[in-house]
């Protein structure tokens, strides 16, 4: 049990990142590295990392949906907790960027 949130934790971390990166590469024409540290000196860094959580959104329902099209997979709500406290700990991320 410990091990599928764990699993799930470190997938939306990993989420989180790639979705990071994303907005990243698709909104600006600069550099990650550079964005990032502009970011932090400049204080849109929470922001950067609030709108990399929204591909969380959509790991966590992957996790607790049982249906994809015909196929059928089941459940992980372990995994969808682990997700979601990775969520949790990027809103905390959020708070102490922006504040």
């Amino acid at each position: 049990m410990v091990i599928k949130i764990l699993k799930g934790f470190i997938l939306g971390l990993i989420a989180n990142t790639i979705g990071t990166y994303l907005y990243v590469y698709f909104a600006t024409d600069k550099g990650f590295e550079y964005i990032i540290k502009e970011g932090y000196s400049q204080g849109f860094l929470g922001g950067l990392i609030g709108l990399g959580a929204v591909l969380n959104l959509v790991l966590f329902f992957f996790f607790l949906t049982s249906n994809i099209g015909k196929f059928k997979k089941p459940m992980q709500p372990y995994e969808a907790r682990g997700v979601l406290l990775a969520t949790i700990l990027a809103a905390l991320a959020v708070l102490y960027f922006e504040f």
